[in-house]
């Protein structure tokens, strides 16, 4: 029996579409679809002068991110969500279906793949990773969507009038997926849309960085409230959540940034 205010969770097939023993998912559509609106996005950023990226550097980045993306989530999963199981079960690792991915370990691997597209092809690193991280809401909003189809990362019990009621479950949730697409994704994108375009960040490499780290860092802390933590690791000291825990070195880091002392540019 669902409670009288609550919204039932429409039936969503996670599958968009199928042809014979192969199946194409919804959350599969949304990496597809950030990094490719991602990628033109960051064409158009790219377009205004200092230019960060050469066109060749542009031709390689969406396959160095895509690479940092996939090892960085699902190591990171690995050893920040599960560690324990997957130490006794290697050969599991790789299903990145069971169990999914983690967007700390995503940031740090994409962080490594740009660094080394940097080196690749002689170009400064902090200005190529402002750019990046101006267009990664837009992966952030539409992979939250995505979770919210599947039904998982779900938030705690409410009774607020939206609360859903997720598959498998018998009392109704804050649909915190749409939450963080809503902050975390849809906000950021347009507070690092207004730093790029009506203030100097641009001219100070790395300061874009920060406040993509800060702003992220503190809606992921505060969504952290309504999500429901994972079932194996629960809450842990002073009742933090593993995502509260991994946003605070990011957000004094991101304070670094911002704040950093520069000599002067010639």
């Amino acid at each position: 029996m669902f409670p009288a205010l609550a919204i039932v969770f429409p039936a969503i097939d996670p599958v968009a579409f199928s042809a014979g023993p192969f199946s194409i998912h919804w959350y599969a559509l949304s990496y597809v679809a950030g990094i490719l609106i991602g990628w033109w996005y960051l064409h158009r950023l790219n377009s205004i002068p200092p230019y960060a990226l050469t066109e060749k550097a542009l031709d390689d980045i969406i396959l160095w991110i895509v690479i940092g993306i996939i090892l960085g989530g699902r190591l990171g999963y690995v050893f920040f969500y599960n560690s324990d199981y997957y130490f006794s079960n290697p050969q599991d690792i790789l299903k990145v279906w069971n169990g999914g991915m983690s967007f700390h370990g995503g940031l740090i691997g994409v962080i490594l793949a740009i660094y080394l597209l940097a080196k690749k092809h002689r170009l400064e690193f902090w200005r190529v990773i402002d750019l990046v991280a101006c267009v990664t809401p837009i992966g952030l909003a539409l992979g939250r969507i995505a979770n919210f189809i599947n039904g998982e990362l779900y938030g705690r019990v409410t009774d607020v009038s939206w609360g859903v009621v997720f598959p498998g479950q018998e009392e109704a949730r804050h649909p915190s997926q749409l939450y963080e697409s809503f902050l975390e994704g849809f906000i950021l994108l347009v507070i690092m849309a207004l730093l790029v375009f009506f203030t100097n960040s641009r001219d100070k490499p790395g300061t874009l960085s920060g406040y993509f780290l800060i702003f992220y860092s503190l809606f992921r802390f505060s969504m952290e409230i309504f999500r429901e933590p994972d079932a194996h690791i629960g809450f842990l000291q002073f009742g933090f959540t593993m995502g509260q825990l991994l946003c605070i070195p990011m957000m004094l880091f991101g304070i670094y940034l911002v704040l950093r002392p520069r000599g002067k540019r010639k």
